[in-house]
């Protein structure tokens, strides 16, 4: 299935969805609703098949497209009269097409013989009987050489996590800074505060009760790193893939999983102030293993109306959450969260409200903080400079080392702004 024909199937699912949701009322009996429930599931379920499918095939034609740019540099160096060209110097033919440039040209027309001529297809079926069988200097193929063109598999299956919204300047606030002082922020809480009614003629009150009170939180900036990752100079030369830029790729996933969950369950000491740590209670469930739909409402009516209307102002939870979250409704029967219209890029939202799935939030379960809401811009991430990806060549010569490092901070400034919900 084409990436078009998965996105319209995407679109379509969105539809059978709403329209199974609608298709319930006051008034349907137990079992047709409990029908219509199981009938949204599966749907869903299939939706998000099909958004994982559509993720893989977006990466593999990246992949793809990687591969064509490198093998047509292949070529532009090849060519006669072109710098550096040895058959330019004298040789009419030119060297003899080598596998390694065949086997590009194989995977970058879609792994078809079709668009090899004669000599190109003598020289694949010659390296594929004889090829080195490399593989990584720890002895496996688990550890990357897998990778080494020995069965002409040009997707290389890569799993991973979701790392979550708290790196992301569109959800939280962010502070870059060049530098890794320690950065003062002044705050202040006037909200208990109000002017007061006055007299003809008597003086006003100068007692210092209506003072402001200020105080102070800091930023600190925290390192973390990878830790080394080595690679052989052989896998290096003899993988299909630009090790340096896979491992780079993967190392920088590696520490936005890391930032994340720092950023949202750090302790404070040493380390960032999480968001889920440094938030206020704003309501405790009846249920630790359950949500009902009016206590994700007074939830959100936990948080001061001032902070409701803030462009950033949303729910937060992990993806297991949401899946409850989705068959819960309201006293007239309606869905809470609405799905948003996948065609028109309209997102999802509960309340009313925008929400963002965070996978490092804990699960539903005893006396765990399941959801937050409220002004997540007051949360403020300090990033110094960006994260460095280096690869090391001499220290592990003739072997090559890469790591990745990153430093920030995060903090809350304003604790009314974001309330959570917790287990029983």
């Amino acid at each position: 299935m084409t990436l078009t024909e998965l996105q319209e199937k995407r679109g379509r699912l969105v539809t059978e969805a709403r329209a199974a949701l609608e298709e319930i009322k006051k008034n349907t009996d137990e079992a047709r609703a409990a029908e219509l429930e199981a009938r949204h599931d599966t749907i869903m379920a299939d939706f998000d098949r099909v958004e994982r499918n559509i993720k893989r095939e977006e990466d593999q034609s990246a992949i793809e497209a990687r591969f064509a740019a490198r093998q047509e540099e292949e070529r532009a160096k090849k060519r006669p009269g072109a710098e550096g060209d040895e058959r330019a110097a004298g040789s009419e033919t030119g060297e003899k097409a080598e596998y390694r440039e065949v086997f590009f040209k194989f995977l970058a027309n879609g792994a078809s013989l079709d668009a090899l001529d004669g000599e190109e297809r003598k020289v694949l079926r010659a390296g594929t009987e004889n090829i080195e069988k490399r593989i990584q200097t720890g002895g496996t193929n688990t550890a990357g050489g897998y990778t080494v063109p020995v069965e002409l598999q040009n997707m290389l299956v890569r799993s991973m996590k979701a790392w979550g919204p708290m790196y992301d300047g569109s959800i939280v606030s962010e502070l870059n800074t060049t530098s890794g002082n320690a950065l003062p922020i002044p705050t202040t809480d006037d909200t208990s505060k109000t002017g007061v009614q006055g007299t003809e003629g008597t003086a006003l009150t100068d007692d210092g009760s209506a003072d402001a009170v200020f105080g102070q939180k800091q930023l600190e900036a925290y390192d973390f790193n990878t830790k080394f990752v080595k690679f052989s100079w052989q896998l290096a030369q003899d993988s299909i893939f630009n090790m340096e830029t896979l491992l780079a790729d993967l190392l920088g996933e590696r520490l936005g999983r890391l930032a994340n969950a720092q950023l949202t369950t750090g302790t404070g000491t040493s380390a960032p102030n999480g968001i889920v740590t440094a938030s206020t209670l704003g309501k405790a469930a009846v249920s630790a293993t359950a949500i009902a739909a009016d206590e994700i409402i007074d939830l959100s009516h936990a948080v001061d109306p001032a902070y409701r209307i803030s462009p950033k102002v949303s729910f937060m939870f992990n993806d297991l959450t949401l899946a409850a979250i989705r068959k819960l409704k309201d006293g007239q029967g309606n869905y809470l969260w609405q799905m948003g219209n996948v065609k028109e890029g309209a997102p999802g939202t509960l309340l009313g409200y925008r929400y963002v799935i965070n996978q490092a939030m804990a699960n539903i379960a005893t006396g765990n903080k399941t959801i937050l809401f409220g002004d997540l811009g007051k949360y403020w991430v300090r990033k110094v400079g960006s994260p460095v990806i280096g690869v090391l060549r001499e220290r592990f010569w003739p072997d090559l080392g890469i790591a990745g490092l990153i430093r920030f901070d995060g903090e809350l400034l304003d604790t009314a702004s974001v309330k959570y919900l917790i287990q029983a």
